[in-house]
C-alpha cells in the first residue's frame, strides 16, 4: 500500500476529563514522528471548529508547552455538544477535503465515534482516502468494545476520595447524607464510592446505580434500616437512576416539568434537584431531621490534582496508538483497551460501528441486589484508580465514667 500523505487533525468532543489532554498530546507527538503527516492540526471546540475552520496549528507547539498541557485537565482545544448528522459531516468533510486533510482523530465517546464512522462514510463515496480513528474518553466508563475509558480512572479516584472525606465528617457530626454522581445510563462512576469503606460501619451504606430499577418505598426502608443500626446514612445515587418502568426518579419526583438538554434528555447533570428532591423524601418518610444532599457535579471531571497515574498513562497510550494504527494498519477504527493478566493492557482498533451509538452498563457480576456493588467490581476498578489517601481511627479504650456510674 502507498503511504498516504497529508495533514493531520484532531478534536476532542463532550464532557472535559482530567486526562483527555494527555490523549490530545500524545497524538501530536506521536504524529511528529511520522513523515507522512505533513502539519498537525487542532479543531477549536470540537466538530463545531471543523466545520467553522477555527484551527490551531499544533505542529508548531513546543514539546514542552504540550507537555504542560498533557497535565492539564479538561480539553484544551475546547469541546462541543454538537451531535452531528450526516448534513453536518458533510460540512465537515468539505472542509477536510479543502485543507487536505489525512487522518482524522476525534477524542470523545458515543457521539464522537459515529461522527468518525459517518464522515468516513463520506470520505469512502468520494473516493477520497481519509483514516478516521476515534480515540476513546468518557468518565462514565460506558463505551463498548473496550475494557475500560481513559477519564474514568481519575473521575473514580475523586469519587472515592470524596466519599471517603464524607464519612469521616458524617462519622463526626451523624445525618442522612446523599452524593449525587455523574452516570445517565451506567453506574460505573457511582459504584467507586464503594473504596470509601474500610471499617464494617463505613458508608456509604446504600449505593444506588442506574442498572438497576429504584423503589422509593425500599429505598426509604433501607434508609430508615441503616440510620437505626448506625446512627447515620450515607447513599451515593448515580444522576440517573430510574424506576422499573424507565422513568428517571427525578422526573417522576418533581413537581413541574424538569430541564432538558439540547438532545432532549431530560437535564441530570449541572442542578442538585435530585439530591434535594431525595432529602425532602426523607424527610417527609421518617423523623430523620438532619439530611444532606450534595451534587458532585463537573467537579468529578477535572478535579486538579485528583488524577490516576494508570488513567493518565493509559489516555496518553490510546493517543500514540491512534496515530501508529492510522499510519500502519485500518483506514478507520476505534481504539479499545483489552485487560490481560493482572494488570496489564493491550491496545487494539476495532471497527467504529461496534461502538457508535451502543452504550456499556455494569454487568450483573458487579451489583450486590438493588443498592451495592460486588468484590468483583472492585477488582475491576482498583487498579484504575489506583492507591488512595490512608484514613484511620482513635484506637484507645474509653475511660470509665466516675460520676456518670
Amino acid at each position: 500500500m502507498a503511504k498516504l500523505v497529508g495533514k493531520a487533525l484532531v478534536a476532542q468532543g463532550g464532557g472535559p476529563t482530567a486526562v483527555i489532554n494527555q490523549s490530545l498530546v500524545g497524538v501530536v507527538l506521536e504524529a511528529r514522528k511520522f513523515p507522512e503527516i505533513s502539519k498537525i492540526y487542532g479543531a477549536k471546540h470540537g466538530v463545531s471548529g471543523i466545520v467553522n475552520e477555527e484551527f490551531y496549528d499544533l505542529t508548531q507547539a513546543t514539546t514542552h508547552n504540550l507537555e504542560q498541557v498533557a497535565l492539564t485537565p479538561a480539553s484544551a482545544l475546547g469541546s462541543t455538544r454538537d451531535k452531528p448528522d450526516i448534513e453536518y459531516c458533510k460540512k465537515m468533510f468539505k472542509v477536510m477535503l479543502a485543507h487536505e486533510i489525512r487522518y482524522f482523530f476525534y477524542i470523545g465517546g458515543n457521539d464522537s465515534s459515529d461522527t468518525c464512522r459517518i464522515v468516513n462514510d463520506q470520505a469512502i463515496s468520494q473516493g477520497y482516502e481519509l483514516r478516521c480513528i476515534h480515540i476513546p474518553k468518557t468518565i462514565d466508563n460506558d463505551l463498548v468494545g473496550t475494557d475500560h475509558c481513559p477519564g474514568f480512572g481519575s473521575a473514580a479516584k475523586y469519587v472515592a476520595q470524596a466519599f471517603s472525606g464524607i464519612n469521616q465528617d458524617n462519622r463526626a457530626l451523624s445525618g442522612v447524607y446523599i452524593g449525587v454522581v455523574m452516570g445517565r445510563h451506567a453506574g460505573f462512576l457511582t459504584a467507586a464510592s464503594v473504596f470509601a469503606r474500610k471499617f464494617e460501619d463505613d458508608g456509604p451504606h446504600l449505593i444506588y446505580l442506574p442498572e438497576k430499577a429504584f423503589d422509593q418505598k425500599k429505598f426509604i426502608k433501607d434508609v430508615q434500616t441503616n440510620y437505626e443500626k448506625y446512627g447515620r446514612c450515607i447513599i451515593a445515587v448515580s444522576e440517573g437512576i430510574q424506576d422499573k418502568d424507565g422513568t428517571p426518579i427525578m422526573t417522576s419526583l418533581a413537581a413541574g416539568e424538569v430541564e432538558k438538554d439540547a438532545h432532549g434528555n431530560v437535564q441530570l447533570s449541572g442542578s442538585g434537584a435530585l439530591g434535594d428532591l431525595l432529602a425532602e423524601l426523607i424527610k417527609a418518610k421518617t423523623k430523620i431531621k438532619r439530611v444532606r444532599a450534595d451534587t458532585l457535579g463537573y467537579m468529578q471531571r477535572s478535579f486538579l490534582g485528583c488524577i490516576s497515574e494508570t488513567d493518565k498513562n493509559e489516555a496518553r497510550e490510546v493517543g500514540e496508538r491512534a496515530v501508529q494504527f492510522s499510519v500502519w494498519h485500518n483506514v478507520d477504527g476505534s481504539i479499545a483497551i483489552k485487560r490481560v493478566g493482572d494488570y496489564a493492557v493491550q491496545y487494539e482498533l476495532i471497527k467504529l460501528e461496534d461502538v457508535a451509538g451502543k452504550t456499556k452498563h455494569m454487568p450483573d457480576e458487579f451489583i450486590d441486589g438493588d443498592n451495592n456493588v460486588t468484590t468483583a467490581y472492585k477488582n475491576y476498578a482498583r487498579p484504575l484508580i489506583g492507591e488512595l489517601p490512608v484514613t484511620d481511627r482513635i484506637a484507645s479504650p474509653s475511660v470509665h465514667k466516675i460520676i456518670g456510674g
